[in-house]
């Protein structure tokens, strides 16, 4: 038998990290983006109640499944696999108080084990504790910043109700999730029929919405668009186009027209509105420079939101910068050939890289959910831009691999065609004033820091 053990301190009372566990969305904030691990089933943490996991790619996926037990309410809950690929596991999860007059707590995961694999599993020992130690230190940054965000914004633990579009897709899929953890109810908008009270009909191709489920909605956040990567047929500009600009007015107008509506609609948009800068730094105040497509569909997209603005919503634009995470994005693609040592720059060494975390995108958002002062355009990036050198460099040094290749552009060109312009070799310094100004905490500002986590490389939690 072996024991895994890792604890943090954290600044949260013991019942505030018991309480955010229980809740829906808690397993899903602390499945690691390289695990290939899926939630089937999840009855909560209650005595005997049981999560039922996927455990790698589909369909040779293994079913795991876990029942919780030992449940001493704000303080512990257990979890033994009652199926699945390790002869033994038990894990304890314990919440200590640091004292009475100190509302932090030391969070502490204890795991008993047996390997799988007979002997064989035994050798992988070593391995199977590395991997344990990347994962539990990712989940204990998460757990320390989503829940710091959700203390800092909303101290009064109020539930509201949030209506969220695009909720499958990289943002949506972990944003949900965030939300309930922290004690919110999430309606999805969807583009079929409805098949729950938390679904609401909203239909861009058809012009359908069930407006009387969008009364008395606290908030709005829109996320839904085709995916810009791929290459650019007529017909795939044509939808990328149309799911942002149509599907916005058709939400915005709808929630114009309601006899009680939401506070704030928080609306995606991207940093290609801006184009190609150069070397220039950007805030929202910038015009466009060299536009061309992606330009076109973000004013478009923006414009859309314009008839809940004009009914009195707070509306915002989160214009969104390149999201760094193995679980999808540019960040994926890059990776297979940086694991085999062939990565390396990619277009010029002095194009500016807007980037961010998944994990500040989520942040950026429940700022804007919560702060009155943000209105109009707001830039969601790191406040650090990197040009692709420092970004392909510093890549390469968090994998312990080498960068010494170079795609030279007119290559990007004829493989990716007009997408390489507009996306892969466009130079965007873009900078978060606003939010910034309006006090956004950003918990990754260096790029190292932000692909440790990401990609598990993080020495510490």
């Amino acid at each position: 038998m072996h024991t895994f053990t890792a604890s943090s301190s954290l600044d949260a009372s013991a019942d505030a990290l018991f309480t955010w566990h229980a809740r829906s969305g808690a397993f899903e904030r602390l499945v690691p983006p390289w695990a290939p691990v899926r939630l089937e089933r999840f009855e909560g943490i209650g005595e005997g109640e049981r999560a039922v996991l996927r455990l790698g790619p589909e369909p040779v996926a293994l079913r795991w499944v876990a029942e919780h037990h030992d449940v001493i309410e704000g303080r512990q809950f257990c979890d033994r696999q009652v199926q699945g690929p390790f002869p033994h596991w038990d894990h304890t999860h314990r919440f200590e108080p640091a004292s009475e007059d100190n509302d932090g707590t030391t969070l502490t995961d204890r795991i008993e084990y047996g390997p799988p694999g007979g002997a064989l599993g035994r050798q992988a020992v070593p391995w199977l504790e590395d991997e344990l130690r990347r994962q539990f230190t990712y989940r204990h940054r998460v757990t320390r910043r989503d829940l710091a965000l959700h203390r800092r914004y909303n101290p009064d633990d109020r539930s509201l109700t949030i209506a969220v579009s695009g909720t499958s897709g990289l943002v949506g899929s972990q944003l949900v999730p965030f939300l309930t953890a922290g004690g919110h109810t999430v309606k999805r908008l969807t583009r079929s029929e409805p098949t729950g009270d938390d679904e609401i009909l909203w239909d861009p191709q058809t012009g359908r919405v069930e407006a009387e489920k969008l009364e008395g909605l606290d908030a709005v956040i829109h996320l839904a668009g085709e995916n810009v990567f791929g290459r650019w047929t007529p017909a795939k500009k044509q939808r990328i186009y149309s799911s942002r600009a149509d599907g916005t007015r058709l939400l915005a107008e709808a929630l114009a027209g309601l006899d009680d509506p939401p506070e704030v609609l928080v609306s995606s948009s991207a940093v290609g509105y801006y184009g190609d800068h150069g070397t220039d730094r950007i805030t929202e105040e910038s015009e466009p420079r060299n536009a061309g497509f992606l330009t076109e569909v973000c004013e478009a997209w923006e414009a859309a939101t314009e008839p809940a603005a004009a009914a009195g919503i707070r509306t915002v634009q989160m214009r969104t910068g390149i999201i760094l995470t193995p679980a999808g994005g540019a960040l994926r693609l890059m990776l297979p050939a940086f694991w085999l040592g062939l990565g390396g720059r990619v277009g010029a060494r002095n194009q500016y890289f807007p980037w961010i975390t998944l994990d500040d995108v989520l942040g950026g958002f429940y700022h804007a959910l919560w702060t009155d002062a943000l209105e109009g355009p707001v830039n969601l990036t790191a406040p650090s831009p990197v040009t692709m050198e420092t970004y392909t460099q510093t890549l390469a040094d968090v994998l312990n691999r080498p960068a010494f290749l170079t795609v030279p552009p007119s290559l990007v060109r004829t493989v990716a065609g007009e997408v390489a312009d507009e996306m892969i070799l466009a130079s965007a310094r873009v900078v978060p004033r606003r939010l910034q100004e309006t006090g956004y905490d950003f918990g990754f500002s260096s790029l190292s820091d932000g692909l440790g986590h990401v990609l598990g490389r993080t020495a510490t939690a």
